[in-house]
């Protein structure tokens, strides 16, 4: 006997009066009066069966929700039905049984309360398969797709770094160390001397990988491992052109995600979208100021914005220049890392800027310094030893020839929670990792 083709659920109103093949996971079951109604859920989403036969409903006894089922059965027009048609007159196949009953209900809503957050990743393996969940995820997916279709059309190279190093060379985070065949290996907290190198070769580069962080924090805002976007663009003119361009990708993305995903962000609470044509940027010297003025307090002192900061200036820029997005720029020298470009019109601060969005830094977008001799000179001013393997072929990078350039380390993570209004990063990712998670 021939099997009819598959049919997915979208396209299932389009055979109304005929009969189609359709294959999914036993969504939800109700049984009325003898008379069973069931969804069945495949990746475009739900369609309706009404199941009236005795000998049909006989075969859902004892299956529980997950079962895997082929049905084949007579479109009908129904507005009610999850894509307006139901499928009436159907003959089951039950493909894969599932006869325990799950730990938790998929059909309803999923908690993202803070003191639900345990289990909401306990049972990630069922929950991702709630509908209004993987709409987080859809929307991750498609945020990935328009940044990469943005830098390939302004002629960017995606490459794929190194994960495994043979020593943290870097500095700053605390890093997970490991054992690489009798030698000690860490694994990487970004691809930071790699795509700078890579300029040499293509100009534009980024890539969108993990980067790994030993931090032992427990925030809204941390991860051990995170996904990164990193750019970096050779020969610009100034710091401007590399803040100009990761900001308008930015705009254009959110824009876009607007757009095309308005009703999964709708459903989802997601806040309404206030963006100008570019972003707004002021003087980290500038916002302490405006900020200690407003709050009756002194900031003024501080390295770094405090996290209070982010969120007043977000909302300052909203209300001020109409964006949700905002530069906080020329940070302090004191907090200058040895690949950054000191300002040369301002030697108290650094050519670095961090991008904030709805209250949270998402980017950091430095010059790098190019020079080959003056950035030995601020390696070892900042303690290194630069005749260290870590450094060897990354200095021959720029011996041989690296125009200016920069770039930026941009949290997707972040990026997807300020996005949709999630109140923690780990729910923008599918299997968080943390000090206290490493499963599932």
């Amino acid at each position: 006997m021939r099997i009819m083709n598959r049919t997915v659920s979208s396209d299932v109103k389009q055979h109304v009066g005929k009969s189609v093949r359709i294959e999914g996971w036993l969504h939800k079951k109700r049984l009325l009066g003898g008379i069973a109604f069931i969804n069945v859920r495949d990746r475009r989403g739900l369609t309706q069966v009404v199941v009236e036969d005795k000998d049909e409903v006989e075969k859902l006894r004892g299956l529980q929700i997950g079962t895997v089922l082929a049905v084949e059965g007579e479109v009908t027009e129904e507005a009610r039905a999850p894509g307006g048609a139901e499928l009436h007159k159907p003959v089951l196949t039950v493909l894969v049984p599932v006869t325990d009953e799950p730990p938790i209900e998929i059909d309803k809503p999923i908690s993202h309360k803070h003191e639900h957050l345990d289990t909401l990743f306990e049972y990630r393996v069922l929950n991702v398969r709630n509908l209004q969940e993987q709409k987080i995820f859809k929307i991750r997916a498609d945020l990935n797709r328009y940044i990469r279709e943005y830098l390939y059309d302004k002629e960017f190279v995606e490459i794929q770094t190194p994960k495994l190093l043979a020593e943290a060379t870097e500095g700053g985070a605390e890093v997970f160390k490991l054992d690489y065949f009798g030698k000690e290996a860490t694994l990487a907290q970004s691809p930071q001397f790699y795509k700078q190198i890579m300029v040499g070769a293509f100009e534009r580069v980024f890539e969108i990988g993990p980067a790994f962080r030993a931090e032992p924090s427990a925030t809204t805002r941390h991860m051990s491992e995170l996904t990164m976007l990193d750019i970096e663009m050779g020969f610009v003119k100034d710091h401007d052109e590399v803040l100009d361009l990761v900001g308008d990708m930015t705009i254009r993305v959110l824009q876009r995600v607007y757009k095309e995903h308005e009703a999964d962000l709708k459903s989802l609470n997601a806040p309404q979208l206030v963006l100008s044509e570019s972003v707004p940027k002021f003087t980290v010297a500038e916002i302490h100021e405006l900020y200690s003025k407003a709050n009756k307090t002194d900031t003024t002192k501080e390295k770094d914005l405090i996290p209070d900061e982010e969120r007043w200036i977000c909302e300052y820029a909203k209300k001020k220049h109409g964006s949700e997005l905002v530069y906080a720029t020329h940070f302090p020298i004191e907090a200058m890392k040895f690949y950054h470009q000191a300002n040369p019109e301002d030697d108290q601060t650094v050519l670095w800027g961090d991008l904030l969005f709805r209250g949270l830094e998402i980017a950091t977008v430095p010059l790098r310094e190019y020079h080959y001799e003056k950035l030995v000179a601020q390696m070892k001013d900042a303690g290194l030893n630069v005749t260290h393997q870590g450094f060897k072929y990354y200095l021959q990078a720029f011996k041989y020839g690296l125009p200016q350039h920069g770039g930026c380390g941009f949290g997707i993570d972040r990026l997807v929670e300020k996005t949709i209004g999630l109140g923690n990063v780990k729910e923008a990712t599918l299997f968080p990792r943390d000090i206290n998670r490493l499963t599932p």
